[in-house]
């Protein structure tokens, strides 16, 4: 365990550089790509198991996914707006394992006017993101692994493209079935913007733990997020009290829980809370259901099929799918 200290303070004091308060762009980088994880909570990064969506979350979790494995997921977002993409990967070797992830956030279309109310024509956006990523295995316990994220946004005639890298770290007990990771996730900048004012990316760093329970067939989650953004839950005072958040409280706003329960080897059912997102919803006037999740997966030999339901806009919910088959 003091090896895993070790390895999560260097990685946490990088925080440091990335710090600052900012405005941030290309937040759909947030959004999961796995719908067992959109089950969870929204964000987790350390659950251990072959999910060909996972280095989107924690490249590091890639060491544990099958070799030659093709994925598929979609979600439906607000507005119509649809969340979709591809995952390949491939094992090189019993330490060396390779994804290559294709993301889509398809806004639709509207009609353009001018000024005086005339019809143009039309105008869509979207939101690209390619992201190869590896794992390497250091030891039966410790696994690490990055992701390189190439951005790519088209809103009518404007355009703008960003680069970014995710850093992970995951230790696994087989026999405890305890995993405990820690991240960093966009980390990068942006070449060329919308307008004259660049956007920062939302960086975030993260820690998680899962632990499979001994007598039972359940397995909890905990996630800790936004870590470098502690002032930015000034926002969740009250003016009127003129009182700060108690750091209890500070804590509950970076926390995300979950759990799955194994109905067999192959069936599960996911269910988790995600605290920031259950305020944010419930402030904006959308309390039914807001910050809870929920979903189950069917794991065959060779196939795997996942589904989840989530809130992240107060107009909709969401439903997310997940497809993967190894060939």
């Amino acid at each position: 365990m003091k090896k895993l200290l070790f390895y999560i303070l260097c990685l946490l004091s990088v925080t440091s550089l990335w710090g600052q308060e900012s405005y941030s762009g290309y937040n759909t980088l947030k959004l999961p790509t796995s719908a067992h994880v959109a089950a969870l909570g929204g964000d987790n990064i350390s659950i251990v198991e072959d999910d060909a969506a996972i280095a989107w979350h924690n490249p590091a979790l890639l060491a544990n996914v099958s070799h030659n494995v093709l994925g598929l997921n979609f979600m439906t977002y607000f507005a119509d707006s649809k969340w979709m993409g591809a995952q390949y990967v491939r094992a090189f070797g019993e330490r060396h394992t390779g994804s290559i992830t294709a993301q889509l956030l398809n806004y639709g279309s509207a009609t353009e006017t001018d000024a005086q109310g005339n019809t143009l024509g039309s105008y869509s956006a979207k939101d690209i993101y390619i992201a190869p990523s590896y794992s390497y295995l250091f030891s039966n316990k410790w696994t690490g692994g990055a992701t390189l994220k190439f951005a790519y946004s088209k809103y009518a005639d404007y355009s703008a493209t960003a680069v970014a890298v995710d850093l992970g770290l995951n230790y696994y007990d087989e026999e405890t079935d305890l995993s405990i990771s820690a991240t960093l996730k966009n980390i990068g900048t942006e070449f060329s913007s919308f307008h004259d004012g660049e956007q920062t990316l939302p960086f975030v760093a993260q820690l998680g733990v899962s632990k499979g329970l001994e007598h039972l067939p359940l397995r909890l989650s905990l996630t800790l997020t936004d870590l470098t953004h502690w002032s930015s839950d000034d926002y969740y005072v009250d003016p009127a009290k003129e009182e700060k958040l108690s750091f209890s409280k500070k804590l509950l706003n970076h926390l995300i829980i979950g759990a799955d329960y194994f109905i067999t080897d192959n069936v599960s059912l996911s269910a988790g809370y995600n605290f920031r997102r259950g305020y944010e919803l419930t402030t904006a006037g959308s309390a039914k259901g807001a910050g809870l999740t929920a979903g189950a997966s069917l794991h065959l030999k060779r196939f795997k099929i996942s589904g989840a339901y989530a809130k992240y806009h107060k107009s909709t919910s969401s439903l997310m799918f997940n497809v993967s088959y190894a060939l």
